[in-house]
């Protein structure tokens, strides 16, 4: 009965600082997870103002790579001081969090991306909280691309069969073009005119494709603010629902 959470770089950083992490919003989300400890959860973080900056500066991005090991290890770097954190901050509140790491045991081939997850298995049937951030990935023929935290939901979810799948953002839901929060999504033709990419740096795709990937998922997720967390977790519905249909 697992349950794949995604924290937004948007919750967890100040996307227009930086490496500045927003502590008073990780401190909630702290608390909110450990009144939910008996869950078997997997964690994955997006990467903010720690991650993406760095990757647009060496022009790393999903699809465009690099072989150039300073750029990756400063994205990687990032990405690393971040997942620390956020799991200092779990642990501080009770949840037992376990870091790891995406480029040490992710490959991307194509369009086909492969991750060994029998640690992140083991360690969820020893009671912990696997905590997953996005990250470089070794992509065959591009060096290392940019693996997305919700790439890694989207593997995760499957992996693991999630029963509830979220992504956690800094806005109540999918917006339409007035600021009003979708209901339900079912598939990506009726909300794409309404979808832009992020205002902030984000190597990613922003709020379209986060809705394109869900989409691909094949079972219902949610996403919603730091306020509809802990409904989410009760195991309610908040934000917007996106149940593919095909």
């Amino acid at each position: 009965m697992t349950t794949v959470l995604k924290l937004g770089g948007s919750v967890i950083t100040h996307k227009e600082h930086e490496r500045r992490l927003a502590t008073d919003r990780l401190a909630v989300v702290a608390r909110t997870l450990e009144r939910h400890a008996e869950a078997d959860l997997v964690v994955i973080i997006g990467g903010g103002s720690f991650g993406h900056p760095p990757a647009e500066r060496h022009g790393i991005s999903t699809d465009i790579g690099s072989t150039d090991p300073g750029a990756i290890a400063e994205v990687h770097a990032a990405m690393l001081d971040l997942v620390t954190s956020v799991v200092d901050h779990l642990i501080d509140a009770g949840v037992s969090a376990i870091a790891f790491h995406p480029l040490s045991f992710a490959r991307r081939d194509g369009t086909q991306l492969t991750l060994s997850l029998d640690a992140v298995a083991a360690a969820i049937s020893e009671g912990f909280v696997p905590v997953i951030h996005g990250d470089g990935v070794l992509t065959t023929g591009e060096g290392v691309t940019i693996l997305s935290g919700d790439d890694l939901v989207v593997q995760c979810a499957q992996e693991f069969d999630a029963v509830r799948v979220g992504l956690c953002t800094d806005v109540p839901g999918v917006l339409d073009a007035e600021g009003a929060v979708i209901e339900r999504i079912t598939g990506y033709n009726e909300v794409a005119s309404m979808l832009g990419d992020s205002e902030m740096t984000d190597v990613t795709g922003g709020m379209a494709a986060k809705v394109e990937t869900l989409l691909s998922l094949k079972r219902q997720a949610s996403v919603f603010d730091l306020d509809g967390l802990d409904r989410f977790l009760d195991g309610g519905q908040p934000g917007t629902s996106i149940v593919p249909t095909d």
